[in-house]
């Protein structure tokens, strides 16, 4: 009987190597593998971020292809006939009718479905937060300029993704936000109108904008991200990984284990937690209840429907802008009060997604960076970060701005006025407030290396004094906070014609504000006086 077995395991083993063989003279995927396996994954903490986004992207393909083999694209009206009694003979469309089918006659359909939605909030957040680390610690600069650009596009379009599926039930909630949405196209001059028409197939609500937003939302827009991200991780695995500074630690010899086979293992592990996470919170906490809401119609205009959380910065623009903000003009209506909010959010958007070129300019900064940065050695850039926090922020606490004036029985007018301070005054403070806090945690820094810590511990000297006696730093302690680089101000050079143009003036300038208030690193002759000192 061993006999037999050891035989057919023969037989398996040299037939696996053989099909092994075969594939890999045919795509020499062995070599990749093996090259692949070798690149290192840090292992802090903040690196799980996108992890975060690529597993939820997952779990919304998973969840988002049963959805479609139930849910009908149709806007052809009907009397609903379903398992829910209070909307049981109501007239609405036929896509509201499949997605109440879905949530009440499909058995697991109401689970999938939440879990759909969770998983498409938790995208776009950790999406979010991954943008931010990256921003913070530096890491988007060369060479990762390019990945900068293709993450921030996955974001938009993750916000695309979201609004369009949030936009098919065709219940009053996205109803109300699509009539946003035509609002917004039908106050862009001259072409708003006819966009409006050709986009709604017709005057608003139209009869084929649920049709055409899920063509983008289960093709189009999936399979531009799903690009992006396959490019997006060919570069991480090209250009290495960023990882944070540590005494002896190169690119060659980063900080983590390698993707094969411990952290693929870890990663597979981490996937099933948050499938396992969304799976509970779908169970338990219910999102988007159409049901309640009922099918569009625009005259419950206070039912108090708010827009998902990523898209309210959107919205809470056009509440924060003042009324009158319009005139008439060569006999066309100039609606400056939707105008200057999307001319505002271009603007902030083109400029996040230039920034890693703009700092280059800049700083002038041309070498590789594989370190990521402790956002207090970059004043300046943090305090930039903070200060568009800070402005999306106050845009997007606008988008409840009603909300907030009836739970806390504040004025509307208040409120508005106060959101409107926090926008315009806020990322100036939060600005200063940032890179002063920067600077001293730098400054902080340089005297815990040169005097080390407090250790509270009180000695007589010899002629009477007392002092405290300080705990000096380990290796590696030190190394974090001296491992930084002193960047100075680009010089003014005159050109070939011995002229320095104003391009060069303004580009020195803005160097020295970014440089201005520089903490230099401790240099090795300041601690090694200092240790002396000591002794």
């Amino acid at each position: 009987m061993s006999t037999i077995t050891s035989r057919d395991d023969t037989q398996k083993r040299s037939f696996t190597a053989a099909a092994s063989t075969y594939v890999n003279e045919r795509t020499s995927l062995a070599g990749f593998v093996k090259e692949l396996g070798r690149k290192a994954f840090p292992d802090h903490w903040s690196f799980l971020l996108g992890e975060v986004a690529l597993f939820s992207f997952v779990v919304i393909l998973i969840t988002g292809t049963f959805l479609t083999f139930f849910f009908q694209a149709s806007m052809a009206e009907v009397h609903y006939d379903g398992s829910y009694v209070p909307l049981k003979g109501v007239e609405m469309s036929v896509a509201m009718a499949s997605t109440l089918d879905i949530s009440f006659d499909i058995r697991g359909g109401l689970f999938v479905r939440q879990m759909h939605h969770w998983a498409a909030l938790l995208f776009v957040a950790s999406i979010g937060l991954h943008m931010l680390r990256i921003f913070f610690t530096g890491a988007f600069r060369k060479p990762r300029e390019l990945n900068w650009v293709i993450g921030f596009t996955m974001f938009i379009l993750a916000m695309g993704e979201g609004f369009t599926g949030y936009s098919l039930p065709d219940d009053l909630l996205s109803g109300n936000g699509l009539r946003i949405i035509d609002g917004l196209i039908k106050g862009i001059p001259v072409i708003g109108t006819w966009t409006s028409f050709l986009l709604f197939g017709g005057e608003f609500p139209g009869t084929a904008i649920v049709g055409r937003l899920y063509t983008l939302h289960i093709l189009l827009l999936p399979a531009i991200l799903v690009a992006l991200i396959a490019i997006h991780l060919v570069f991480v695995v090209v250009h290495k990984h960023t990882q944070y500074a540590a005494p002896g630690k190169t690119q060659q010899n980063a900080v983590g284990p390698p993707i094969l086979p411990i952290y693929a293992a870890k990663a597979g592990g981490f996937f099933f937690i948050i499938f396992g996470v969304l799976a509970l919170i779908a169970s338990m906490f219910t999102i988007n209840p159409i049901w309640s809401y009922g099918p569009y119609d625009p005259s419950p205009v206070s039912a108090g429907t708010q827009p998902d959380w990523y898209i309210g910065f959107a919205d809470g623009a056009l509440r924060l802008i003042p009324p009158g903000w319009e005139f008439v003009w060569l006999d066309r209506t100039w609606s400056f009060n939707i105008l200057v909010p999307l001319i505002a959010i271009g603007i902030f958007i083109v400029l996040v997604v230039i920034y890693p070129f703009i700092e280059a300019w800049v700083t002038g900064d041309k070498r590789e960076h594989h370190i990521a940065d402790r956002p207090r050695n970059a004043p300046t850039r943090t305090a930039i970060g903070a200060a568009g926090v800070t402005f999306y922020a106050g845009l997007w606490a606008a988008a409840s701005s009603d909300i907030l004036a009836t739970h806390f029985s504040l004025t509307m007018e208040g409120v508005i006025h106060a959101l409107q301070a926090v926008v315009i005054i806020g990322p100036f403070l939060a600005y200063f407030i940032t890179k002063r806090v920067c600077i001293a945690l730098q400054k902080k820094d340089r005297e815990i290396v040169l005097h080390g810590y407090e250790s509270g511990r009180i000695v007589k000297l010899p002629g009477g004094e007392f002092i405290e006696v300080h705990q000096p730093l380990d290796e590696y302690d030190r190394w974090r906070l001296v491992s930084y680089d002193a960047y100075q101000p680009l010089m003014i050079r005159p050109n070939a014609r011995g002229k320095i143009t104003v391009g060069q003036k303004l580009r020195a300038g803005m160097s020295r504000w970014f440089f201005e208030d520089r903490i230099a690193p401790v240099t090795r002759g300041e601690l090694e006086a200092s240790h002396s000192a000591h002794h």
